[in-house]
Formats: C-alpha cells, structure tokens, sequence
C-alpha cells in the first residue's frame, strides 16, 4: 500500500441517490460473501475488501479501503471491516461493509452497500459521526488486476435537443476512469472528479453531505466491451445511449475516395432486454443527403450493440452525421462530423501570420497527430509554449518549423518591489529558456473594458520590469502589450501616456465579435458597451488599431492575439456553425488587409483547459474551437485551412469598388496571380437578428443556407474563354468558364475566393431578376 497523498481538495458536492438496506441474510464475520448478475460478481471478503470478477470469474478489480477528509481528523482511510449480505428495498441482495476506522478518528463511522445488475456494480459509501467532514475529498482505492493498458480519464458526456428547437447539444454526464483487459474493459463512474487528485492507489471520489454530520459517495462499475460514453449510460441506467466515432484522427480524411467508416454503439441501459432501432443520416454542407440507413436490433440489458455506416470521401469537404436509437418512447443520439482536407505545401514559413492561441494543449489522440493537424492547417505560430506548459514542447515545435511565444500573466501590481522582482524574474527567465520569439506580457489587463483603469501600474509593475530585464540580459525578443479584450483605445491613450509605448515592439488586442459580420466597422463613437456592446466589432476595432499604431508610431506589428469566431449552440450573441465558416475566412482576410502581422486563432478545440474535454454548453468561451469536442472538425477549421492556403503569400491590394455598395471585395497579389475575395451585404450586417428579447435563438442545422438575397454579378476574367475557380468559405472548388472576357457569378453574404479574375475584376452588377437576354444586352452595349 502507497503512503497517502498529502493533498489539498477544492468544496463541493455531487449529487448523491441513497439506497436503504431493510434487512440483512446472517453471515458470519469471517465469511466472505457474495451477489452476483449477468456479467459480474462481487466478493465481500472477510477483511472488508471487495472484490470485483467479470463473467468468466476472472478477477478484475479489488477495492481495499475508502478514504475521507475531514477539517480535524484530516485524511482517513479505513482499516478493514466485516461484510455481510443485506436486502435493498427493491428486494434485491447487497454486500454491506462495516467499515473500521483508526482510533484517531474513532468517532467516524463509514458503511458500504453494493450491489449488481447486468455487467454494473453500483458502489455507495456512507460517512457519518463528524460535523467538519470534507466530501469534495473523499477517495476510494483500487487495486487491478492483469490489465493491458494504463488507466485513462475520460470525461462523459450525453447528446440532448432543446424542446423549443435549434441544434442539439452535449451536456456533461460523469466522468471515467477506464480499465483494459484483453477483450473487456472496465469503467469507474462518477458524478464528478478531478483526474489530478487520482493516483495509482486512490480515485478522487467527491461526496456529498447529506446532514449536519453525515455524506455518501457514489459510483459505479461497468464491465464490458464497451465506449466510454456507451459505459456512461449503462452506470446511469439510462434507457439507451449512442456512441458515435472514427478510428481516424480528428475523423478527418486526406483525399477523395477513401471509405469513411462512421462507428456506433449503442447501448441498453435498462433492466431488460429492448428492441433497438438506429437510423444514420450524413449530408454535406449543401444538405444533400449522402447516405442514410435503419437498422433494428435486440439488445440484452446492460449490453451494447455495435454497427457502422460507411461512404466515400469527398475531395475537400464536411459531413454532418447523427445516429439515433429508439425503443418505443426511449431516444438517444450521437453526433460527429466527418472531415477531408487535402496536404498543401504551405510556402510562408516564419512570414506567415497565421497562429494558434491557449495552446494546443489536449494531446488527443497523441502529439505527432496534433502536430501534423497544424502543419495541415498552416499554423506558424503557438501563442505560449514554454517548459512546463501543456501541450507541444518548444524542442518538437522548432524541429517542425513552427514558431512559439509566451504569454505570461500574475502581474503583483501593487505589491512590494520583492513580490515585484521576484516575478518578473521568474517570468523573463521562462521566456528566455524558452527561446520565445515574442513575450506577451499578461492579458487582458484592461478591465473593465474602456475605463482606462490600471494603464500606468501595468507598466510600472510589468512591462518595464521585463523589458529591463530583457535588455540587461542582451536579448532580441519581442515584446508585446497584454493583449487587450476588445480595441481599447482608452487604456492604450494612458498606457502611452504612462511610457507604455516606447517599451513595446507589438501592439496586441483580442477583436471580439457578436452577432455581426467582420466587415461591420461602426465608428468607435458609436460603440456601446456590455456583455453584447457594438465594442465587440471586428473590422472596426482593426482600423482603430491600424490607427492608434500609425499616429502613435514606432512602427508597431499588430498582433491578434485571440481572434474568435464562437459557435454556442441555441444562443444569437454567436455564430452558427455555418456562419463560423463564412466569418472564420473573412476575418482573417480582413485581418490580411490591414496589415495584420499575426492572428492566433482562440482556439484549437472545444474546451476549457481546467476541464478538459468536459462538455460546457453554457459557457461561450468553451465554443470557440475550430475543432469539436471530441476533436472533430467544425466547418470552421477547414475555413481556418482554406485562408491559410489562400493567404500563404498574399499581399493585399485594395478593396474592390463595384457600382452597387453593397457588393463587397478585396484584392489580393499572390503567386498564383490575383485573387478575389468578394461578398454582399445585401441581407444587413447583424446577424441572428430575428432573435428574441432573452439569449436563446434556435439555431439552424449547418447545411442550410441562411442568405435570402442572391446577387448576381459579371466579373472580369484574366483570359477569354478561360477558367474561374471559386472557393466556399471551406474550400470546396467550383470551376466557371468564362463567355468572352466575363464570368457570371451568384454572390450572398458567404464570402467566396475567386481565382483567374484580372486586378481589375469589378464587372456589372446585375439586376435582381436578370435573365440571359439581358445579360446578352449589357455585353453588347460594351
């Protein structure tokens, strides 16, 4: 047995459900006993373990000893006890413990109940005697017998639909810890745990208090050959449960004809044996509807039933899938999206400007895969990597071309010069063995947003202490300003005011977004403030920064240090998946055209990097990944690639100016030759702007096409008879061919990439209802 862990536990509580024993079967102490159900038995050995063995009768799992925290008598483990079989109120047959405790904590009593279904342990300990109990701290220890694998965590989650419509959504369901054996595994599930206070001998299991003086803790154990997920709903007896993936990495293929296999597992998690139906569907980003299937199967309780659908790939594109299961009223459902993107030879190197913010820290499936997903998407720059963080070490970042800064916040404004020095020390040492090229010095430091508060202590007690630093030790790196939430030009007026200005080499800020479009750029007298303020614009915050920078001198880089396109589901302040997409590539165009040096994307996958892989609904920062959170991808990372390839090497030009205002362009020079980004702003700058008077706004699936007002438009072609190629927002080509020197092409408020226009492409604008006569009169006018 390890030493125990000296550890310090976070309050709180986990829903508990309490089971009373009304009786108990006579046993004798030293006896141990038994229950059992299809696919497990449990053992209650004379010393108060129990033991844990699957349908061969194998052993599995024993567990020893249960662990509690209390604020006077500190961590206690038990020390033995005496089993006995009782009788649950349903009339089923249950192990009782009666725990022993060490004579310092005599007055604590703990009993354990535990009791089987088919291929489940529900595990439950009771805490009582002691009015300064800690059940955010309780444990429980196992010890595993003959596995294959190391233990893995896995936070649970379960698919659902708002009754008032819009997308559905994951919302948490547990956590995991997930034992191998050949051909079986097994599952720990909890309401909640912290992975970081599991060890190799304990599981973090937090209770909760259910009186002045007395807790219970609850899990489960689930044996079978099961998914995570599928395991989930079985501890929860949830009457099915649907597991969907891919045993390809981020569900995301390289090339077109590659067979896509789309795995589901569904599971019973009833008392009995159900008729299952599962219906699959996959449609693209148009809504067509690329394969579909029923299939019904029966499935025993506590078991899982595995299936596949399979179709071929694309050549670059997305594809929505959703598996659902029913048994009479009973419902489930799964999502995933499926994903090719060709290799591109990107060319920019150290030039470019496209990077990743909050690190890629979730290494999953492991680190060369994520690391060949960035090389994929173009990404150059990781905003913080430095020993010791999470994510990509700097080591494998340098050998991959890929360069990497730090970011580095806890700033002791106001504290003494000791607290001061000591930090910044610590920080300037990390950048530089880093070998960072650029050192963001903290974030978002101006707070509340346009009060100008804390300007000049920021620099007194930050910045200057690093770039003192920086200097004495020699060093070239960068710096940057904590990046700004939103274009503050207040606090940069007293930051400037306060010598800010001269110690920095990068102007950063963060352009949030609402519900507008990028190219919405409302003059900075007009911008209001709150959680859903016109402050949150984009392409007006990247001209008043372009402004700030260009009065104030000093030939500053600009640097997005997050940039965002947030997709919270069934909310109007954010995107919809599709509108991501559109916005995620004219951003970074717009960020292209004025002078942007680098834009971090905020940021690589659905999740918060405290809870990693936790679902999240509520929270808006949780959705701005490019990725979902089981790492497939969202259109937006494909409207990510697309930008990256379209920009490698592109210089910006001008705006395109057409007869009709609202039809929007910008030029760029590439090696490729000149490329068009063009767009409309016939249907209005606000987006979702039909929603309600509270948050909620039913957001429509992905595939459907939110632009009521087409425009078509004749465009300038660089050859006659030649051919236009266009790109959608992720990336899908469709090749024109021109009539003359002119090409015909619909526009919406979709931006579109346009490849074989002249530099000078601004055509016609046709009228809503033009028709080929008319077109014919226009060319013969010319």
């Amino acid at each position: 047995m390890s030493a125990l862990p000296r550890r310090a536990f976070v309050q709180g509580a986990a829903a508990a459900t309490v089971v009373t024993a009304v009786g108990t079967t006579a046993a004798h102490a030293a006896d141990p006993v038994t229950v059992s159900a299809e696919g497990i038995t449990l053992v209650g050995n004379s010393d108060g373990s129990l033991l844990v063995r699957d349908g061969s009768g194998a052993d599995r799992v024993l567990l020893p000893h249960f662990m509690i925290k209390d604020s006077v008598y500190g961590q206690q483990r038990t020390w033995g006890g005496t089993p006995a079989l009782v009788t649950l109120s349903d009339g089923r047959p249950a192990i009782q413990v009666t725990y022993k405790m060490a004579t310092s904590a005599a007055a604590v009593t703990v009993t354990g109940t535990f009791d089987v279904t088919p291929h489940k342990a529900h595990l439950k300990w009771e805490v009582g005697g002691s009015a300064t109990l800690l059940p955010t701290g309780f444990m429980f220890a196992r010890t595993l017998y003959g596995t294959s694998a190391p233990e893995s965590y896995e936070a649970l989650t379960v698919w659902q639909r708002d009754s008032r419509g819009g997308i559905p959504y994951e919302v948490n369901a547990g956590r995991s810890y997930i034992e191998s054996w050949a051909g079986t595994k097994g599952f720990f599930v909890l309401p909640t745990s912290n992975p970081a206070y599991t060890n190799t001998t304990w599981i973090h299991a937090p209770g909760a208090s259910t009186g002045t003086t007395t807790a219970v803790c609850e899990a489960d154990f689930v044996l079978g050959d099961l998914r995570p997920r599928a395991a989930g709903a079985i501890a929860a007896a949830r009457p099915l449960g649907v597991e969907v993936w891919t045993d390809q990495p981020f569900n995301l293929y390289r090339a077109a004809g590659q067979e896509m296999t789309l795995k589901a597992q569904v599971v019973n998690g009833g008392p009995a044996a159900k008729d299952v139906t599962v219906t699959w569907w996959a449609r693209d980003f148009a809504g067509n509807v690329l394969g579909s299937d029923t299939r019904t199967q029966t499935v025993a309780a506590g078991s899982g039933w595995d299936t596949s659908f399979t179709l071929a790939s694309p050549t670059q594109g997305i594809v929505f899938t959703e598996v659902e299961a029913v048994a009479g009223d009973d419902r489930a459902l799964a999502r995933t999206n499926l994903s090719v993107l060709p290799d591109f030879a990107y060319r920019a190197g150290a030039e470019s400007m496209f990077g990743i913010s909050n690190y890629p820290w979730l290494l999953k499936p492991g680190k060369d895969e994520v690391l060949a997903l960035l090389k994929t998407l173009g990404i150059k720059w990781i905003r913080i990597a430095y020993a010791g963080a999470p994510g990509i070490d700097t080591a494998t970042l340098d050998a991959a071309g890929i360069g990497h800064n730090v970011e580095l916040s806890g700033i002791p404004v106001g504290g003494s010069a000791e607290q001061i020095a000591a930090w910044a020390d610590t920080a300037v040492a990390r950048a530089l063995d880093a070998k960072a090229v650029y050192f963001e010095v903290s974030n978002e430091v101006n707070q509340p947003w346009m009060s100008g508060r804390g300007a000049d202590a920021y620099v007194r007690d930050g910045l200057k202490q690093v770039t003192d630093r920086l200097a004495a030790a020699g060093s070239q790196m960068k710096v940057m300003n904590a990046g700004l939430g939103g274009m503050d030009y207040v606090w940069t007026e007293n930051f400037r005011a306060a010598g800010g200005w001269d110690l920095i080499d990068v102007f950063a800020f963060h352009p949030g977004r609402g519900n507008f479009v990028p190219d919405y750029a409302p003059a900075p007298e007009e911008w209001t403030q709150g959680s859903t303020g016109v402050y949150w614009n984009f392409l007006g915050a990247l001209r008043k920064a372009r402004q700030v920078v260009d009065e104030y001198g000093g030939d500053k880089e600009i640097w997005l240090t997050e940039a965002y396109a947030a997709t919270k589901p069934n909310a109007w302040w954010t995107d919809t998946y599709r509108h991501a997409a559109e916005n995620v590539l004219l951003q970074l165009a717009l960020a292209k055209s004025e002078g942007v040096r680098g834009v971090n994307w905020y940021q690589l996958h659905d999740s918060t990097i405290h809870h990693p892989q936790e679902a999240d609904p509520a929270n808006v920062e949780y959705h701005h990944g490019l990725m979902n959170r089981d790492t497939s991808a969202k259109p937006s990372l494909l409207a990510f690639a697309t930008a990256a390839r379209v920009l490698d090497q592109a210089t910006f030009v001008r705006w395109l100016s057409f007869d009709d205002e609202e039809v929007k362009g910008l030029l760029f020079d590439t090696p490729d030759g000149p490329v068009s980004v063009l767009w409309t702003r016939k249907d209005g700058y606000v987006l979702n702007a039909d929603h309600g008077p509270d948050a909620w706004y039913a957001t429509p699936e992905p595939w459907l096409d939110p632009w009521p007002t087409k425009t078509d438009v004749l465009l300038e072609t660089a050859a006659t008879g030649g051919t236009v190629r266009v790109l959608d927002c992720i990336g899908q080509e469709t090749v024109l061919t021109a009539e003359d020197d002119r090409v015909r092409l619909r526009l919406d408020g979709a931006p579109r990439v346009v490849y074989g226009l002249t530099d000078t492409p601004e055509g016609v604008v046709l009228p809503a209802a033009a028709t080929a006569a008319a077109i014919d009169e226009e060319r013969t006018a010319r």
